[in-house]
This record gives C-alpha cells, structure tokens and sequence, in this order.
C-alpha cells in the first residue's frame, strides 16, 4: 500500500493509547524495555498509528509517532460522522461502529476512543467485540474506518450519479 499522504504538511497532533513493559531474561537478569502504542491525526479525516520500542519510554513514543505518520489513511466522514455502519476486524479484535446523531458524542472504549478523536469523528457509537487487546482493537478500527465510503465514492464506483444512488 503505497503511502499518498505527506505528514510534513499536516499538523497532526498525537495520543498514546498503550505503554506495554516487556522484558526478556539473559544470563545476567532481565532487561526491561517499554513498547508504546501512538494514534497521529489531524481531526479532519486523516488517521494513523504506530508501535514504538525503546528502552526508555520518550524514546518508545517518538518511534511510535515516527511509525503513525508513515501509515497514514484518509477516512470518509459524513458531517461529524461516519457515512454507514462498518465492522472492523482485525485477528481476535473486532469493532463495531455504528453513525450517531449530532449531539451523542463519541461512544466509544479506549482504543476505539483514540482512534476516532484523532479522526475527528464527534458522534459515534461503538463496541469493540471479542480481543480487549489494545493493539488489536486500533489496528481493527483503522480497517473498518478504512473501509467506508461515502455516496460519491460508490456512485463513482457504480457509474451513477449521486442523486440515483440517494433514492
């Protein structure tokens, strides 16, 4: 997948979701290291993330962040929304995102939380099923925002025009 969208020009703000402590045993004790888990977007349809290793944790979260800004995707939005229902999976994790009226807010758990702020999606309902792990709950909500469409892009699509497929 080919990266169209140059982080350089974007004023992209970040949100660390996880801080994960991992440590690995040699002969002379363990050696502990922190791994980060970083959502990058700049509240107007654009979203990324990034996993950042690093014996102290600053240096985790800026390799996080250096990581978000080379995969970032652009998401469909309807208004302060999302256009239709999407399921987003993602090994075990599977989230479920359903558009809201203006003035529900955003219903949404931790990852799921991170991910559609960063978006700047402000009315949304969500569930994330089966895996709690946070890597997977973001990983599984990028695909299911990466998956919508709005009604120009499927009336392109369908060799339609708008007002066809809106009936």
């Amino acid at each position: 997948m080919a990266n169209l969208i140059d982080a350089s020009k974007l004023n992209l703000e970040e949100r660390v979701v996880s801080i994960n402590r991992v440590s690995k045993t040699v002969k002379g004790g363990r050696i502990m290291k922190f791994s980060a888990l970083v959502v990058v977007g700049d509240g107007n349809g654009i979203v990324g993330f990034g996993m950042g290793k690093s014996s102290e944790v600053p240096d985790a979260i800026r390799k996080g962040i250096e990581d978000a800004k080379k995969n970032l995707i652009k998401v469909s939005l309807k208004g302060t929304t999302i256009p239709h229902e999407i399921i987003g999976k993602f090994g075990a994790g599977v989230v479920l995102m359903k558009p809201a009226a203006p003035g529900t807010g955003v219903i949404a758990g931790g990852p799921v939380r991170a991910v559609v702020e960063m978006v700047g999606i402000k009315d949304i309902r969500s569930k994330a099923l089966r895996s709690n792990n946070p890597n997977n709950v973001v990983r599984a909500t990028i695909d299911g925002l990466s998956k919508l469409r709005n009604i120009e892009e499927v009336a392109a699509v369908r060799g339609k025009s708008v007002a066809e497929i809106a009936e």
